[in-house]
């Protein structure tokens, strides 16, 4: 039977298996309580036992479909790889001035290129040593899938440790950027000459980079354009979803024209189509990246992973011999030392502690390396063998590099600025998750042991205690700058911690809820600042009735545009007037508070000392402004 030559007798079992793999892996890492265990992990796993025991047929026309799905995930990896840069980051950290050893030892962007420079030196060496036990064919694409990294690792980890926006963090995801970029260039270029040698072809790769720039000037026009705008929110949703089909069209443009180039550049291709639509995306980012998310890990990539480990050659390693462990434990060892080594370079920031443990985190591996030994393989420069260890050491360094920087540097969630929430309520889970997304510390007090247990499960800091027990703030070493939110679910129960802080603590950041006005007044008297949730609801139905677009758009792009108060302490800014401040691109002033005063800014309003600027942009933006006006 078919339909518009559609034929039905295809083979859909070998996919059914494959999906039904991807399906289980992070269901039973679920179930096993192994959260941080990378779901793609045991995809490899599942993918090499199916292959081998069960699966061994590999011939058919089912299998040439699964390989073709395979590498569309690949290539879908790559642009999200590339998306997870956040290129204003990247930028931001570009010298402004003369460079001293101070001032180079504070760059991001500077530290993260010495950072590279110096494991791609350690890892031509390690090479070198590695040639000693085993045929390596080609020293210099040895040495570059060495100084690969993943920030599909390290930015989660970062993020749920509250270290995201903090210097240390910003240190470690640029140098993890940075290795990824240059990592996929270096690897295209080394890859076209290994296979066509010097030709006047290799300068075609530049035209890629030509092609990325003509991209983002042509983006950043047409981005201003009101018809383009109105039919991008027409045709958001529904059966358009005119984003995703603009963002498919894109990696495609860059993949063919990689295509054309030679198959080698794919890689870079998706890669820069990636890093072209993270420069793109602004105010969309938050509700296209959920829908690309789930386009790329909830079918493509996983298939990818599963193929992986089907195609994982155990014999492989017979070529090694009496070698095998030695070359193995060297390997492993080399894999650590070139990221461990270059982030001595961040001992004075940070000290000796939590330098080591960012070496380690940064020498978390994955599809980087996966792909580039699987090039390797193709080209002949890499061994069945040697690809067989760099898969084996992409699982590994997955499994021990996180693992051992939580332990070098333990989490001590008491320390620092942090927001404690008291009662662990939808709501309180909600604002928790909301708050780490802008990088903010968030604890919750919980009394109930089950709903404890279950909010630890989530991967939220939460703490088994009593909001009308003393000492449960006094554990948390609470300070006077550290907010609580009130949130028990209960206008009582509220009023009692409440008064507890207050009263018994003296604690005056306490904010909390009120459904009823008698419970709003007797707030209103303690001086806590309470939210009317009657008012609340009836503000976002109004918004949603005569603003609709606005209301949307603010709401659905939290992640990357919100709203921050900032006090000028910069004395420099003293008297000056806002048109000579070069503010972010992405910064808009909104007010401007002095005193019991508020207004609306304009180019000739001078800055005194103590002004609060509202300011709206992106969080990039914020710590921009914040670093210009305060000292």
């Amino acid at each position: 039977m078919t339909l518009l030559s559609l034929s039905f007798h295809f083979n859909y079992f070998p996919l059914l298996i494959v999906i039904a793999l991807a399906w289980l892996a992070p269901i039973s890492l679920s179930l096993l309580k192994l959260k941080k265990v990378p779901s793609v992990i045991l995809e490899i796993v599942l993918g090499f036992i199916i292959g081998h025991y069960f699966m061994t047929n590999h011939n058919t026309d089912s299998y040439h479909i699964l390989e073709f799905l395979a590498l569309s995930g690949f290539i879908f990896l790559m642009f999200l790889g590339g998306l997870e840069i956040d290129v204003d980051q990247i930028v931001s950290s570009f010298p402004k001035k003369k460079i001293n050893y101070s001032g180079f030892i504070k760059n991001p962007l500077l530290v993260g290129f010495s950072h590279f420079v110096v494991a791609i030196i350690l890892s031509y060496f390690g090479t070198l040593l590695l040639s000693y036990f085993v045929d390596i064919p080609h020293y210099w694409y040895f040495s570059l899938i060495m100084v690969t990294t993943s920030v599909g690792i390290v930015l989660p980890i970062l993020k749920n440790r509250g270290e995201l926006l903090s210097r240390y963090g910003q240190m470690i995801i640029i140098a993890a950027a940075v290795a990824d970029i240059f990592s996929i260039i270096l690897f295209t270029f080394t890859a076209f000459t290994i296979r066509n040698g010097f030709k006047i072809e290799l300068l075609y790769i530049p035209l890629l980079f030509l092609v990325f720039y003509i991209f983002y000037r042509l983006s950043e026009r047409l981005k201003h354009l009101i018809i383009l705008k109105r039919l991008s929110y027409q045709l958001a949703h529904a059966a358009s979803q005119i984003q995703v089909r603009s963002t498919v069209l894109l990696i495609l443009v860059f993949v063919v024209i990689a295509q054309y180039i030679g198959e080698e550049v794919v890689l870079l291709g998706a890669f820069l189509s990636g890093l072209l639509m993270s420069t793109m995306l602004h105010k969309q980012r938050s509700v296209l990246l959920i829908k690309l998310d789930g386009m790329g890990y909830g079918f493509f990539i996983p298939i990818f992973f599963v193929m992986v480990g089907m195609g994982f050659d155990v014999g492989a390693f017979k070529e090694f011999d009496s070698s095998l462990i030695i070359f193995l434990i060297l390997l492993l060892v080399i894999l650590l030392a070139v990221k461990i080594i270059p982030s001595i370079i961040w001992v004075r920031l940070f000290g000796r502690q939590k330098a080591l443990a960012g070496g380690f985190l940064m020498s978390s591996r994955l599809s980087l390396i996966i792909a580039a030994s699987a090039i390797g393989l193709k080209l002949g420069v890499i061994t069945p063998g040697i690809n067989a260890s760099f898969i084996l050491m992409a699982v590994l360094s997955c499994l021990i590099s996180p693992v051992l920087f939580n332990w070098i540097y333990p989490v001590n969630i008491t320390e620092g600025g942090k927001t404690v929430i008291v009662g662990g309520s939808s709501t309180a889970v909600l604002l928790a998750r909301r708050m780490s997304v802008h990088g903010k510390k968030v604890i919750i007090i919980e009394k109930d042991r089950q709903r404890y247990q279950e909010i630890k499960n989530k991967g939220i800091n939460v703490v088994n205690g009593n909001g009308n027990d003393p000492l449960v703030y006094t554990n948390l070493h609470l300070t006077d700058n550290n907010y609580v939110v009130v949130e028990t679910g209960d206008d009582k129960q509220n009023f009692k911690v409440v008064n507890l802080l207050r009263n018994n603590l003296l604690h005056e950041r306490v904010i909390t809820r009120a459904c009823k006005m008698p419970c709003m007044e007797k707030l209103h008297k303690t001086g806590v600042e309470s939210i009317d949730v009657h008012r609340i609801v009836a503000t976002a139905i109004e918004n949603l009735i005569l603003r609709p677009a606005t209301y949307h758009d603010i709401v659905e792009s939290f992640e990357n545009f919100s709203v921050e108060e900032i006090i000028i302490t910069n004395k420099n800014f003293e008297s000056k007037h806002i048109k000579e401040i070069p503010f972010h691109g992405d910064a808009i002033l909104m007010m401007v508070k002095r005193g019991n005063e508020i207004f609306i800014p304009h180019g000739e309003t001078y800055f005194q000392l103590g002004d609060i600027l509202h300011v709206f942009g992106t969080q990039t933006a914020l710590d921009d402004t914040r670093s210009k006006v305060q000292v």
